[in-house]
């Protein structure tokens, strides 16, 4: 099997867009490292987000680093700064986005188990090491977490962000 033209690639995803109509944004509450930022931007990009909200200390989407695994994408994106992870979440909620927090928690819910109303939706995804700040995950409408079948319990949060924004992505296309 050959690999696809460039044309070829963009009728492929060209179709899939067609089939794509929830709109979903992104929270990274306090994502500090840079290389983290980039993959995120990187992924909402491929993944159509429109909107995010950077809440400090989050890395500059501008920053050096950032940009080297971003490759430019952030310029797809509509991207805002907010004050704390709860006036992003006000912000989110404003926009007409339902929040779901990805954390794990005793209370989180799987992610593919959440009622999908193809309704908008902001993901949440929050510190490398720390998660999402308590005041955030308060605001948020839900949580939800990613099952792990391996001998590891959690992912890095480029990879959480990315895996999130897929299987939200496939629930719209089911």
């Amino acid at each position: 099997m050959k690999p696809l033209s460039p044309t070829d690639l963009k009728r492929l995803h060209r179709g899939w867009r067609k089939k794509t109509d929830r709109k979903i944004g992104l929270v990274l509450d306090g994502v500090q490292q840079p290389f983290n930022v980039g993959s995120i931007l990187r992924s909402a990009a491929a993944y159509g987000v429109t909107d995010i909200w950077l809440v400090p200390p989050t890395a500059d989407p501008k920053d050096k680093k950032v940009q080297i695994t971003a490759k430019g994408c952030d310029r797809f994106l509509q991207i805002q700064t907010a004050a704390s992870g709860p006036s992003a979440v006000e912000s989110a909620r404003a926009a007409g986005y339902r929040i779901v927090a990805i954390e794990l928690t005793a209370d989180a819910t799987p992610l593919f188990d959440l009622e999908d109303s193809n309704e908008p939706l902001a993901l949440i995804v929050g510190h490398e090491e720390r998660g999402v700040h308590k005041d955030t995950l308060a605001a948020a409408d839900n949580t939800a977490f990613l099952p792990l079948v391996g001998n590891v319990g959690s992912l890095n949060v480029g990879h959480t962000a990315t895996a999130a924004l897929a299987e939200v992505r496939r629930q719209g296309w089911q």
